[in-house]
């Protein structure tokens, strides 16, 4: 499938609309981000959420990019990759992380990292064809509004 990749740089009803149908297919415990929200992040310094369109110009997909600074550099973190249910196989996703990693490296990251369920097994072959090394760390989580 012949995708481009962009970058939002506004808040549309189908921007809204895709994330809406997108979401429910990454997570079944998350609601899809509200207009204000995905305003926040469209406008939020170091956050890039990129949009895969097909050749007819409807969005297939998505993933957010966050650039940051730490004291041993610049870093960036991949998270929420998604493809609609009717793309997946076709290099939508390969594509989307591909224009991430460039971003990335124009940020002048370091390194990008990102997790992903064993379970996932296509995203997995992915990103160890794109290069991605499994670290040997783990990782955590800590649920705040749980307290």
């Amino acid at each position: 499938m012949p995708v481009t990749i962009e970058e939002a740089s506004a808040v549309s009803d189908e921007l809204v609309d895709a994330f809406a149908r997108l979401v429910p297919q990454l997570s079944r415990s998350s609601a899809p981000p509200s207009r204000e929200e995905l305003a926040e992040m469209v406008g939020a310094p170091g956050t890039h959420v990129l949009l895969a369109r097909d050749a007819g110009g409807a969005i297939v997909g998505s993933l957010t990019l966050v650039t940051f600074r730490i004291p041993t550099g610049m870093r960036a973190w991949i998270e929420d990759v998604v493809v609609d249910e009717a793309g997946r196989g076709q290099g939508v996703g390969e594509a989307l992380n591909r224009f991430a990693l460039d971003v990335a490296r124009t940020d002048g990251c370091r390194t990008v990292d990102l997790t992903s369920r064993p379970s996932r097994e296509a995203a997995n072959r992915l990103y160890r064809r794109l290069g991605f090394e499994a670290r040997d760390t783990n990782v955590y989580r800590f649920h705040l509004e749980a307290q």
